[in-house]
């Protein structure tokens, strides 16, 4: 894997220590973290920052897609590093034709874990998608 670094490069972000120091958080965390938690754990490591810098370096990774806010409500929020997503198919029960949607399982991997406390520990989700698309609905609107 590239380094941190190099990743906030891709991205054509400026390297700064904080933004190193907050991925780096990001990158050895398997669960969500809300500005707070990102603070202590670098505090941990030895690295002291603003929380006016946390909150700037989240807005900018966010924006960049690094990271996805999660909004909790009452002015929480949680972020949780992006990962690549895979894709699933919805296919029409009349036409057989098929569109490609993105997985849906950072979100609902978020909602268990604010909603019940459980973190999910594999990441299996198969999904096959049957509908019928907007042209076969309409011919058979129309038939009636």
């Amino acid at each position: 894997m590239e380094n941190i670094e190099q990743y906030l490069r891709r991205y054509s972000i400026k390297v700064t220590k904080s933004r190193v120091n907050i991925l780096k958080v990001f990158f050895t965390t398997d669960s969500s973290l809300n500005a707070k938690d990102i603070f202590n754990k670098c505090r941990e490591n030895n690295v002291i920052m603003d929380m006016s810098t946390i909150y700037r370096t989240l807005e900018l990774f966010e924006k960049k897609k690094i990271i996805k806010k999660f909004d909790l409500g009452l002015n929480k929020a949680t972020y949780a590093i992006l990962k690549k997503s895979h894709k699933h198919i919805v296919q029409c029960k009349v036409c057989h034709k098929q569109v490609e949607i993105d997985c849906p399982m950072q979100e609902i991997e978020e909602i268990v874990k604010n909603e019940t406390g459980f973190v999910l520990i594999e990441e299996k989700l198969n999904l096959k998608l049957d509908g019928i698309c907007s042209q076969c609905r309409n011919k058979l609107i129309n038939q009636k």
